[in-house]
Order: C-alpha cells, then sequence, then structure tokens
C-alpha cells in the first residue's frame, strides 16, 4: 500500500497525470473518500495523463462521462446515486468495465465492497481529508 499526501488540488492532478501516463488497457480505479475529497481532481489529472483533451466533470447526474481522443479512452463513473450494486449492474455499468481503455469508478465501495469482488486489474484508492487543502491519497494495486 503507497501513501501520498497532497498538499493541493496541483498535486492531486499531477498524481493523476502520473497514473494516466503510465496506465495499460484495462486498467480499473476505483475511487473512494467523502463528497469534496478531491476524487474528481484526480481524474482531471488521469485523464491529462492519458492525453485527453475534454474538460473533465463529475458524472453525478449522468452516471457515467465517455472521454476519448488521447491514448486510451476513459470511462468516468460516478455511483453516488445509486445505492446496491444491483441497482449498479440494473443501470447496465458493467460494461464499462470490458473497455479497451481505463475506468475510473467514484464511490467504487458501492459496486465492489471489498477487494474481492473487484476487476483483474483494479487500483484501490481512497481519499481522505486532512485539512482544507491537504488529502491523504492511499492506493494499492490488484490483479495482473
Amino acid at each position: 500500500m503507497t501513501t501520498f499526501i497532497s498538499h493541493s488540488p496541483a498535486e492531486t492532478e499531477a498524481l493523476g497525470e502520473s497514473w494516466g501516463r503510465a496506465a495499460e488497457r484495462g486498467l480499473v480505479i476505483g475511487l473512494s473518500g467523502e463528497l469534496g475529497a478531491g476524487k474528481t481532481q484526480l481524474v482531471k489529472g488521469l485523464a491529462r495523463g492519458l492525453g485527453i483533451a475534454a474538460r473533465v466533470h463529475s458524472p453525478t447526474f449522468t452516471l457515467v462521462n465517455e472521454y476519448s481522443g488521447g491514448r486510451l479512452r476513459l470511462s468516468h463513473l460516478d455511483l453516488y446515486r445509486l445505492e446496491s450494486r444491483e441497482q449498479i449492474i440494473g443501470a447496465g455499468l458493467e460494461e464499462c468495465l470490458q473497455s479497451d481503455g481505463v475506468a475510473v469508478i467514484e464511490w467504487a465501495e458501492r459496486w465492489f465492497g471489498e477487494v474481492s469482488g473487484s476487476p483483474a486489474r483494479y487500483r484501490q484508492v481512497m481519499i481522505q481529508i486532512v485539512c482544507e487543502r491537504e488529502r491523504q491519497i492511499t492506493y494499492e494495486d490488484f490483479g495482473a
């Protein structure tokens, strides 16, 4: 498990950008953390690292935003409005995990629970608010 302390939104984006540069096809990143923790900020950097020029925003009301034009396609899911695994599957979101790109899932614990239910190549990320501008980002990779 790795821990990174971010002192600003720019540092959070820079971490995401480094992940985007290194990302391989089929990677699923599960993000957990309270509202305002910086989950979408991390995704903005990830998109930049993938070479995606589009403006990234939270898909809270649409459930999924798809971004192309970069090295790999990015599927950005937000499960905040869904309460159970059954609702998630019923919404047809499983196909996003079968993508030829990268999938990032905010509120991933609502889908996978513990790591045992996660995809083959999975990065589990927890973002905790330390203070107004500081975040503790803890992550661990599982699978191939």
